[in-house]
Parts: C-alpha cells; structure tokens; sequence
C-alpha cells in the first residue's frame, strides 16, 4: 500500500494513500473525554482523514487546536456518562436510570438514526470513547468499530493505559509572563469541576508566596486575591507545564498530563470512579501523588499537603506519543488490516453500564441493581 507522510511536532505522521472517514463518539460526561480525544484527532486530520466528531462538548475544546475543515461536528448526546450525587460521588442508581432514558427506552429510534447518519457519511470507522450504543450501531450497519479508552464499562484495563501526548506550544517563561506570575512564586493549578454550592476559597488556603490557577470558575465566582481564574477556552497543558503541582480529582486526562509533565498531584478520592485505584497506582509507581483528604479539602487545610507535593520528584520516562499510536492503530483497523473481527461476548464491549459494581465493593456499602436493568438483556435482546 502507498503512504504519504506529514509532520507535526516533530512527530512523522505515516497515512495510508486512501482518503478515509471517521465517526467519533465522545461521552458527554465532563471535558475529560473530550481533551484526551484531541490529540488522537489531531493525528488522523494530519494524516489527511475525515473526522466527524459526535459529542455535546464545546467545540472551542477541539477548535483551539486544530484548525481544519476536514474535522467535523454533530452535536449528539448519547450518552449520560455518570451522574453524581456531588463532586466527588457517582450516584450508581440514578445514572442507571439516566442511562435507560437515554439509551435503553429509545434504543430502536437511536440505532436507526445513527445507521441512517453513518451510512450517509460513508464512515470506514466508528470509535468510541466510551459511548456503548455507538458500538451497536455501527455493527448494524456493517462498519468496524473501536473503543479508544483506559477502561470500558465492565472492565478496567489497567495495564493498557497509554500517557496521551504532550507538546509545549510556549515556553514556560512566557506562560508565567502572561499570567503575570513571577518566577519565585510558586504555583498550584485547581482543576476540580462541580464544586459544592455555597463553597468558597479563601485566601489561608495557600502558604506565602503561592498563587493558585483555578479551572472552571463560574463567571459570577469570587476569588481571594492569591487565586486567579482561568478562562474557559484556556490552554489547560501549558498551565500544568508551568505550575509546581496540581490538585483536583483523579482522571486519565489529568493524570496523564501530569505524569508526562512529572508534576505532583494532589488527588481526592472519588466514590464509584472505576478507574481511579488504576489511576492511583501509576501516581503511586512513578512517584507523583499525594492523597489529600475530603473534609481537608473542603475546610482548607492545604498547606501542609502542598508543602509535602513540591518535594516530590516524579519519575515518569515511558512514552507520551499515545495519541500518534492510536492514529495509527485506527486507520490499520479502518482498512482491515491487523483487524480481529471476534464478536463473542468476551471480546465485544456490551451496551450495559453499571458503575461501581465491578470495583471496590465496600463491605456494607453493595449497589440494588434495579430489577428493570436485571431483566434488560431478555427484555431488549441486548444479549445478541
């Protein structure tokens, strides 16, 4: 087969000479998904491919940085992701029932319109990060499809985890220069969503000397003078690259970003988050975490955590190209080629969702599975 290649970030980007298009479906369940999605993106319009993006996420996350027409938009929500009880909390039964209104009671009208929407496209791939019923039509319809992600709704792969890639599009300095931040100053970046309403932040949460980068204030949020918020459609990368540690919540995104950066990480415990006792190893292994306590969060006894992260030294040094090897896992597999076409139950990710049962069972604590979601595989014939 012939290929052409193009360079980006110094990275060589090898397509094959077919021009092919992809549908990608990205969960609605916070910008996560949508940020890590980036640079697998990136490298497939790079590479001179088509690519539809299915999500409700803004498109300034993908716009800001890459600039092409061959990247596309449908704003099509399919997916609840999880619904939480706070900002730390998965609501196991309602995200359930959230997930059976969206996907579950429409599910033959949503198939038909997706099949109809794929076939009108021509796409030779539909990927998936992780939207269930996105696998289902496209099996309907005939055409491949791939999960791009850390772990999957029944399963988590732990050992998969590949650290999405890093590119400084500024110096450290300039960043720091733009924020009007002197370079002994010592910086924390706030990357915590869905805080508590009526929870402020207050000035005695940082030591001397420190300022903190906050992400996703609200327009109407007020902050103490040694806390700076960010604006929406900032360059979140380069803010972790120039800051001395985070804190916030475990993610892929959040956590890969840090390892490639070697930034300490303050973490919070979330409930329910399949993901996270992965995702805390890594920080564990590689020397780049610190656990902070909720009420500590919460009351503002900071101090003594961002003391302790600033004297970590983390010891990343695997790859940070996971975006350059999807690509081209994704465009091996829209031409058949290193394709294995298994569609037993072990092999097939299944349209079912139910969070935190698979990990951490806390004795005590076990989640009642509704009875309507028991029977929805006999019901549906989700099973087939």
């Amino acid at each position: 087969m012939q290929m052409e290649q193009s360079i980006a970030h110094g990275v060589e980007v090898i397509a094959p000479k077919r021009h092919l298009v992809f549908a990608y479906y990205v969960s609605g369940h916070g910008f996560g998904h949508a940020t890590r999605v980036v640079e697998v993106v990136r490298h497939l319009i790079l590479a001179g491919h088509d690519v539809h993006m299915v999500t409700g996420a803004p498109d300034f996350v993908f716009t800001s940085e890459i600039q092409s027409p061959r990247l596309l938009f449908r704003k099509v929500v399919l997916d609840c992701g999880a619904v939480q009880a706070d900002a730390l909390t998965v609501d196991p039964i309602a995200s359930l029932e959230k997930y059976s209104q969206m996907s579950v009671l429409p599910r033959a009208s949503v198939l038909a319109t997706e099949i109809q929407w794929l076939n009108s496209i021509k796409a030779d791939l539909v990927i998936s990060d992780v939207v269930p019923i996105a696998c289902r039509a496209a099996a309907d319809a005939g055409i491949r499809s791939v999960c791009v992600t850390n772990f999957s709704w029944d399963f988590i792969y732990a050992e998969y985890v590949m650290v999405a890639g890093s590119h400084y599009r500024s110096v450290l300095q300039q960043v720091r220069k733009d924020l009007g931040v002197p370079d002994d100053v010592k910086l924390v970046i706030f990357n915590f969503g869905g805080q508590p309403a009526g929870w402020k932040l207050k000035e005695e949460y940082l030591p001397a000397g420190w300022l903190c980068l906050v992400c996703g204030a609200s327009d109407n949020q007020e902050l103490p003078p040694n806390f700076i918020k960010l604006a929406k459609d900032v360059y979140t990368p380069d803010l972790i690259a120039a800051s001395d540690c985070m804190l916030g919540k475990i993610g892929y995104g959040t956590v890969s970003e840090a390892m490639a950066y070697k930034l300490p990480f303050i973490f919070i415990r979330r409930d329910y988050f399949n993901e996270e006792p992965y995702l805390r190893e890594m920080l564990e292994n590689y020397q780049g975490g610190v656990e902070m306590a909720r009420r500590d969060m919460l009351s503002g006894c900071w101090i003594p955590y961002l003391e302790r992260a600033v004297n970590l030294k983390p010891c990343y040094e695997g790859g940070t190209n996971g975006g350059e090897l999807a690509a081209h896992i994704l465009q091996d597999t829209a031409v058949g080629k290193n394709c294995v076409l298994d569609k037993t139950k072990v092999r097939r990710l299944l349209d079912v969702m139910v969070p935190g049962c698979q990990p951490q069972k806390v004795p005590g604590n076990d989640i009642l599975v509704p009875d309507w979601h028991t029977l929805a595989e006999n019901k549906l014939g989700l099973h087939n």
